[in-house]
């Protein structure tokens, strides 16, 4: 089956013989994630599950400057109480869950920056491919002052371990394409974009080449190794962040362009 691209201009999506594939398109800010970003992904998937004719998503980003920088800063301007934060994190978790449970392989071809909540996303595909200069981390220590959703830090901790996964986001720094490679954060680095757009659609075809239910059992039998804090178990620790004064603090300062001057409050 093939189909034109459709979705928003934000986010396109296509269908060719069998193999999906999703384009975050605002190269003009490093493909930051808005809310309709995020759920109109999450419907995408959905709406694969229910056709049998998709055998592999592929997720990348417009442009070669980043896959997807995390969540549209300017968003985070509404929040007012503690059920923002909340009410924020929940979605998250809905919608990256909903990733992380599309039926097929997702593959991320990740040229570029792929921070926070790009970040999040690429750790719920099944296999990630970048090019030389590709960095992946989660930089909120330095500049928003919040956490990851508990669902991000269980992923996270699963790929690479609670030492690395403490070291990247203590030191708010990321990690170039060969140490990505080397924590597991990548599967495999190309030299270029060009190079990663083929190498994502062989990879795709490759696998959408399988037995389907294999591939799907497989999966599904990782996911549930994996201990996933729930959002009762985090709940305390997503209204400590959201609610400090240092998350005022940091939006305030990244809207701004200045260093923020953190209270530990």
């Amino acid at each position: 089956m093939n189909a034109p691209a459709t979705g928003s201009d934000d986010l396109i999506y296509a269908v060719d013989d069998g193999i999906a594939k999703i384009t975050f398109n605002r190269p003009q800010a490093r493909n930051a994630m808005t809310f309709a970003m995020y759920d109109q992904m999450a419907s995408i998937c959905e709406a694969i599950n229910a056709d049998r004719s998709i055998k592999a998503l592929i997720l990348t980003g417009a442009g070669d400057k980043a896959f997807a920088s995390g969540t549209d800063i300017s968003q985070f301007r509404a929040f007012k109480t503690a059920q923002d934060a909340l009410d924020y994190e929940a979605r998250i978790d809905r919608v990256l869950g909903t990733l992380e449970l599309c039926r097929v392989p997702v593959i991320a071809a990740i040229a570029g920056a792929c921070t926070g909540g790009g970040a999040g996303i690429a750790a719920c595909c099944d296999i990630r491919i970048g090019t030389e200069t590709t960095r992946i981390g989660f930089p909120i220590a330095r500049t928003l002052g919040n956490c990851l959703s508990m669902s991000n830090i269980s992923r996270v901790v699963s790929l690479i371990g609670p030492a690395r996964t403490k070291d990247l986001i203590f030191k708010a720094r990321l990690a170039e394409a060969p140490e990505a490679l080397a924590l597991g954060l990548l599967n495999e680095i190309v030299p270029d974009v060009e190079t990663l757009q083929t190498r994502a659609l062989e990879t795709a075809k490759l696998v959408a080449s399988h037995a389907p239910i294999t591939l799907e059992v497989t999966k599904e039998a990782v996911r549930r190794i994996r201990r996933t804090l729930t959002r009762d178990e985090g709940e305390d620790l997503i209204l400590r962040a959201y609610m400090s004064e240092d998350f005022r603090e940091g939006m305030d300062a990244f809207l701004n362009k200045r260093t923020p001057n953190w209270k530990g409050k």
